[in-house]
């Protein structure tokens, strides 16, 4: 009876090691995309809210920030379940913020139908990437549509001011940052690997040369912004700017097939592991921003196979679900939980899914 036991406990842990080491990521995910549903979408009108509390929601919806989250999170659970259709919800509340006021149509950061509001470039150009993503998948015409739309706007940020590079905001000449030049570059590289328009290519080179020039630290990991017209750098590091920028030159290599983009790529990967990854966890709280740099580190892993490009998010997520989560299944490091929240880690676990589902 005792070595029964014994061998039944030494199961019974090694059981549990397997389960530790390998979550169920779409048990997560469902959990989380029910929440979503339940607690932070309005049927009626097919939109958004901000939060769950509505008393601190600065509108009656969210902000379309929020929206470029979900509508990522739900391409990749389309990646895993192709028959399914989460992409059209979001696409049809994102609908409802397109504004063709002039000179450009894009998308503006709140319902156009309750007020006039801003136009920011990288919402814009976080909606095309995964309108992208979606069309390379199922090659809908709307998703196309919507990029080219997207691409348009952008462009009227572009300028010669500081050498070159796209402005922040619509209208607002004060800083050029990382976050609307690194998804720049993505919108235009996928655009040219879908139509070989060599005007795509050279959009993004361009960029792409400027951001490097200008906007990269030594070490390999990218500032927030430069300043204008002092051309002072705002020195604060996010995680979703090197994803952007680690993307670009994985992308590039696989246009171009010049090793030193993968080089490049290799080299703000571990640049961005030193700099973010700190005692088990990335930043705490900025689960969007850890979103967008793990697009850029599965696209890498996808091509060496590097497992410490991977290893530290399963981590993090695991961290996350298992402290930062609530009886309703919403995440957040505090009150009240966010759409955003909730969009990223669907999109981090489902990409840590489509790792796993790789032979």
């Amino acid at each position: 009876m005792k070595l029964k036991t014994i061998l039944f406990l030494i199961i019974g842990c090694a059981s549990g090691l397997v389960k530790a080491q390998a979550p169920d990521y779409k048990t997560r995910i469902d959990l989380l995309d029910k929440a979503i549903n339940k607690k932070l979408r309005n049927t009626k009108n097919d939109l958004y809210l901000e939060t769950v509390d509505s008393t601190k929601n600065p509108n009656p919806h969210s902000w379309l920030w929020p929206l470029c989250a979900l509508v990522q999170a739900a391409n990749e659970m389309e990646v895993l379940e192709p028959k399914k259709n989460y992409m059209g919800p979001v696409i049809a509340a994102i609908d409802q913020y397109y504004s063709d006021k002039p000179p450009i149509p894009g998308y503006q950061d709140y319902v156009t139908k309750e007020r006039v509001s801003s136009r920011f470039y990288d919402d814009n150009q976080w909606v095309a990437i995964a309108c992208l993503d979606a069309y390379n998948r199922n090659h809908r015409k709307k998703y196309l549509s919507m990029a080219d739309t997207i691409y348009r706007f952008m462009m009227g940020g572009l300028d010669t001011v500081a050498g070159g590079g796209f402005y922040w905001k619509e209208g607002d000449r004060r800083t050029k940052n990382t976050c609307s030049n690194g998804p720049g570059i993505l919108v235009a590289l996928q655009l040219y690997k879908i139509t070989h328009k060599a005007a795509y290519l050279n959009t993004a080179m361009s960029v792409y040369k400027w951001t490097n020039e200008h906007l990269q630290s030594p070490e390999g990991i990218y500032y927030d912004n430069i300043k204008l017209p002092a051309l002072t750098i705002g020195k604060a590091f996010y995680t979703y700017n090197t994803g952007t920028m680690l993307q670009s030159n994985v992308l590039l290599y696989q246009i171009t097939k010049d090793r030193k983009y993968l080089q490049e790529a290799q080299r703000i990967a571990a640049a961005g592991k030193a700099q973010f990854y700190k005692n088990g966890r990335l930043p705490n709280g900025q689960y969007w921003f850890n979103a967008v740099m793990l697009r850029g580190y599965q696209d890498l892993y996808q091509i060496d196979r590097n497992k410490a490009w991977i290893d530290f998010f399963h981590e993090d997520g695991d961290a996350i679900w298992n402290t930062e989560r609530d009886a309703d299944n919403l995440v957040g490091a505090k009150p009240p939980k966010r759409l955003i929240d909730q969009a990223a880690m669907i999109e981090i676990y489902a990409r840590l899914q489509q790792i796993k589902n790789l032979k």
